[in-house]
């Protein structure tokens, strides 16, 4: 009777050491604190992908509204490919709208040097606190994009806040391949591409497709009473800012733009010249050929009147266009 009633205090008693130890273990307090981390974590959690996601529709809000085609030719790209090709003409848009917006020079500079200081920082893992940086961040660590070609695009809208018309063709030419030319090398990368063929059709692209924007925007400029047509081809055919300025369609005006549209389409034969050895994978990155031609084809129809009404509207049939030629693995 005694054995078994000392067992029993044993039992007892090793089942309130059990309780007291658990108590210790788990008690209100630490409970508490283990379940606000753990809300504290969803909550960062949620917020980051929140951040993400609007990081995401600003960039593809900029774009639509300020680079419409860079926005139609992202969409037909590959899934994996979208989101940073959208990073990348948005923070294309950003450094191209400094020069419109900016009343003094300086502060357009300062602007550059966030952008520099930007690109610096987002290659450390230590994006700013801005959406196009962000994505841009993203955009990195995902396709390994070559920093290079991000500053080179900086750099050269940096000396492109002189506000002045280019001196010659090659002047613009040159301007062109180190912006759009290196945005589309991006656009290679993040396809998954460093292919010398693809880089050397993307260089003539880029070039036309600077040219284009310089023809396009010259109603636009001149509407400020700025003319940024290169001034060799003007002098060569006697053509004045002011003749720009005032809109005139005389022959010697259509003759300046027949020369310097002239150039951008040699520069897309010359890009077509790498067709067969470029890998048609790569096609997608080429995609503004079609709005190039476009520009080209209807200008050429206005008799190279840049200031021709029919020019200033959007052709409702490119989309279409642009996803015809993205099913043919074209450019």
């Amino acid at each position: 009777m005694a054995s078994s009633i000392s067992a029993k205090h044993g039992l007892i008693s090793s089942k309130m050491s059990f309780y007291h130890a658990l108590r210790r273990k788990i008690s209100p307090s630490g409970v508490c604190l283990q379940r606000a981390a753990e809300i504290q974590s969803v909550r960062a959690a949620t917020g980051a992908t929140a951040d993400s996601q609007g990081s995401e529709k600003y960039c593809l809000e900029l774009v639509r509204s300020r680079d419409y085609d860079g926005f139609m030719s992202s969409l037909l790209l590959p899934e994996e490919a979208r989101r940073s090709s959208l990073a990348l003409r948005a923070f294309n848009v950003e450094l191209a709208q400094v020069k419109d917006s900016v009343s003094q020079k300086t502060i357009g500079l300062m602007r550059m040097q966030f952008w520099k200081t930007a690109i610096e920082e987002i290659y450390r893992d230590d994006p700013p606190n801005q959406p196009v940086s962000g994505e841009l961040w993203r955009a990195v660590r995902k396709h390994y994009l070559t920093k290079r070609w991000l500053l080179r695009i900086i750099t050269e809208r940096e000396k492109d806040l002189d506000d002045r018309a280019y001196r010659n063709l090659q002047e613009l030419e040159a301007y062109s391949e180190n912006t759009q030319s290196s945005l589309i090398y991006l656009l290679l990368e993040c396809l998954g591409f460093k292919d010398v063929h693809a880089d050397h059709a993307a260089s003539h692209i880029g070039k036309a497709q600077g040219i284009v924007t310089c023809l396009r925007a010259t109603p636009f400029h001149s509407s400020r009473r700025k003319v940024y047509l290169p001034m060799d081809v003007c002098m060569l055919h006697g053509a004045s800012q002011e003749d720009f300025i005032r809109g005139s369609r005389d022959q010697n005006v259509r003759d300046v733009v027949y020369d310097i549209a002239s150039q951008a389409h040699v520069h897309l034969q010359h890009a077509r010249s790498f067709s067969s050895s470029v890998p048609a994978a790569a096609t997608p990155a080429f995609l503004q050929t079609v709005v190039l031609e476009d520009y080209l084809q209807r200008v050429r129809r206005a008799d190279f009147d840049v200031f021709h009404p029919s020019l200033q509207n959007r052709n409702p049939i490119l989309p279409f266009q642009l996803y015809l030629r993205s099913w043919k693995k074209t450019y």
